[in-house]
């Protein structure tokens, strides 16, 4: 038995066979396919998660770290918020660039320049200094996702993407409850380990994702995939392109609601998610290893939701993920009610509805993402997420720096009762988005032969 499963992962990590550039047997071009979607998939989540590993490690170290280094949850605060103002901007920027750029060599090296700037994190001791730190990594941190939506928009075909996506969309609660249960054991060592070891880990998934990641098919001699050829770069036609993403992005009416959505989205991940051991430390009386092991349940269950939702989409919606997120936005907002009012003393109940939380809130988390780049097209799909991104960091705003000042002298009850009140403006929100289509492959069509008839 233990040989057969060695086996099979040291099959799904075997060289792909590149194909020569004109293939005409369809056996060869699916097998090949079924083969790099498989490294594509398995991959990126992998990579991605370790993204997490040094990004999300903060959160754990913060009640020693403010302790130690006399930081007040304000100044915590905005450090999330510094981080995620810098993040959205970078995944906007970085957009423009992964559109156009080799995916492993971005994701790669966006990982690597991460874990460098934790090991200067964890040497810190000033605030400021700290801060500053913290701000770069924000940046390279946004060299993560746009090659992702590259890779997926490239290698699935629009009928399959939410679904595919969704899976690796595990990847977010993987790399989070991981490292904040890894996190949870080193900080009662040293909260600077959160940082070291984390960032050790990323080093060696850098090497991972060289050695591993391909571009795009036709990089491996493969053809594009069926229907989305009229979405193809053509060589040499940049201007062509800048028209593609002001009428495939910028003047959609549904991307500009999903990046309002995702506003909203984010305030209440990124609230639990950041300041999680903070708030069950302090509101709901638990310890900082056990409020650790609380949050990395909210972000198994999110790997259970987000999966439901890429299913009910392509299988039930026909690809409309908006009408998915509605449901999900209005039954997470339930679950943080229900928590809000819980007794102290309610523990196991407490973990409960907060699983119920990360189960519902993470569905739109992930279909946002799909939505856009299915709308935007394979040609910009990073520039479409990206600039969701934007407003999806902006929020902290709200969840990192608002929420720490707001607690601060108005307390906890409070604080959950704007995390309520945002759950349901993002409802509404994607409610105003029910009519928008599954994807914009023909429209792009329509885009291409304007092109060549002018």
């Amino acid at each position: 038995m233990i040989d057969y499963w060695l086996t099979r992962l040291r099959s799904l990590f075997a060289p792909a066979p590149a194909l020569p550039d004109r293939i005409t047997d369809p056996a060869a071009i699916d097998e090949a396919y079924r083969l790099w979607r498989r490294r594509v998939l398995l991959t990126t989540i992998v990579g991605y998660a370790l993204f997490y590993f040094v990004r999300k490690n903060l959160s754990v170290a913060m009640p020693v770290m403010g302790r130690e280094l006399g930081i007040t949850k304000a100044d915590l605060g905005l450090f999330l918020t510094l981080h995620g103002l810098v993040y959205g901007v970078a995944r906007f920027a970085n957009g423009f660039l992964a559109d156009r750029a080799n995916a492993r060599t971005f994701m790669a090296v966006g990982l690597a320049a991460s874990a460098v700037m934790n090991i200067c994190f964890g040497l810190g001791s000033a605030a400021v200094t700290m801060g500053i730190f913290w701000m770069i990594n924000g940046w390279v941190q946004g060299m993560g996702f746009p090659p992702v939506s590259h890779l997926m928009t490239h290698w699935f075909p629009p009928k399959e993407l939410a679904t595919r996506q969704s899976i690796w969309n595990t990847s977010h609660s993987i790399g989070a409850g991981l490292v904040v249960v890894l996190c949870g054991y080193l900080v009662t060592i040293d909260w600077r380990l959160c940082f070291f070891v984390p960032a050790a880990i990323a080093l060696v998934g850098s090497g991972f994702l060289w050695r591993l990641l391909p571009d795009t098919p036709p990089s491996v001699g493969l053809p594009e995939v069926p229907g989305t050829e009229q979405a193809a770069d053509p060589a040499g036609q940049e201007a062509g392109f800048k028209v593609f993403l002001v009428r495939m992005v910028f003047r959609n009416p549904y991307i500009w609601l999903m990046a309002f959505a995702n506003f909203f989205v984010y305030v209440v991940r990124y609230a639990v998610l950041d300041w999680g051991p903070t708030l069950l430390t302090e509101a709901k009386g638990v310890s900082l290893t056990h409020a650790s092991w609380m949050v990395a349940a909210f972000e198994i269950s999110g790997v259970t939701g987000m999966l439901l939702a890429g299913w009910v989409t392509d299988r039930v919606f026909g690809g409309r993920g908006a009408r998915t997120c509605l449901a999900c936005m209005a039954l997470a907002g339930l679950a943080l009610l229900v928590f809000w009012k819980l007794p102290e003393h309610s523990r196991a109940l407490s973990t409960v509805v907060l699983c119920a939380a990360g189960f519902f809130i993470y569905g739109p988390q992930a279909l946002i993402g799909i939505i856009v780049a299915n709308l935007a097209t394979k040609r910009a799909a990073a520039t479409a997420a990206g600039f969701t991104g934007i407003f999806g960091y902006a929020s902290t705003l709200v969840s990192g720096w608002g929420l720490g000042l707001l607690v601060q002298h108005h307390g906890w009850d409070l604080g959950l009762a704007v995390l309520v009140g945002m759950s349901v403006v993002g409802t509404l929100i994607f409610a105003a988005a029910w009519g928008a289509r599954a994807h914009g492959y023909e429209e792009a069509g329509r885009l291409h032969a304007e092109g060549r008839s002018g």
